[in-house]
């Protein structure tokens, strides 16, 4: 039951997180932070960890190159995304099995995006030890409105207070869901 910070200093947002820290009551084990309070177990062997040096990319971009909600998104994209976001890394010993990030000011909003475990490693709570941690995070505390898009994991974020928008009305998006198939826009982007 342990929740990784690696590899991230403390002082990285300043006096926010330091204050964030004493509030929900911490323990500093060298460069890395552990959480007191109890979470959803995690079975043995795993463990979620924010050090972005352990993300497996190649497997990452494999799982979003394929998902209902990135079709052949380029591998350039994954990375530039995952350097711009605050990164969740579930692992079973050193083999990476699922992943989530999320897009956020660290002041007033989060995304969560790219949610996933791999197949074979279903069924054992990862998921909702994910969003705990992810929901628990000290750098993503106070936020005025959390967001996501799901097309069937409706009963899983319901657990965690996510519903549909309280005034659809008032929010609207731009999408492009075959950005990542035209060569043009792949080179715009990647290059």
């Amino acid at each position: 039951m342990r929740f990784v910070i690696g590899g991230q200093s403390p002082s990285r947002r300043g006096k926010i997180w330091e204050a964030h820290v004493r509030r929900n009551i911490m323990v500093v084990a060298g460069a890395r932070l552990r959480y007191l309070r109890p979470m959803h177990p995690l079975p043995d062997g795993y463990e979620i960890d924010t050090d972005r040096t352990r993300l497996d990319i190649d497997r990452i971009w494999r799982f979003l190159h394929d998902a209902y909600w990135s079709p052949a998104i380029p591998k350039s994209i994954v990375e530039t995304s995952i350097r711009h976001s605050e990164c969740f890394g579930v692992y079973r010993g050193a083999e990476q099995v699922g992943f989530a990030r999320v897009v956020t000011d660290y002041s007033t909003f989060g995304y969560i995006a790219d949610v996933f475990v791999l197949p074979e490693h279903r069924g054992r709570g990862l998921s909702k030890a994910l969003m705990e941690r992810i929901l628990s995070h000290p750098g993503l505390q106070g936020f005025r409105r959390w967001q996501l898009g799901t097309l069937d994991a409706h009963g899983l974020y319901a657990r965690f207070g996510f519903a549909s928008p309280t005034h659809p009305e008032r929010h609207m998006e731009m999408a492009d869901p075959e950005i990542y198939r035209r060569p043009a826009a792949r080179e715009r982007k990647s290059g």
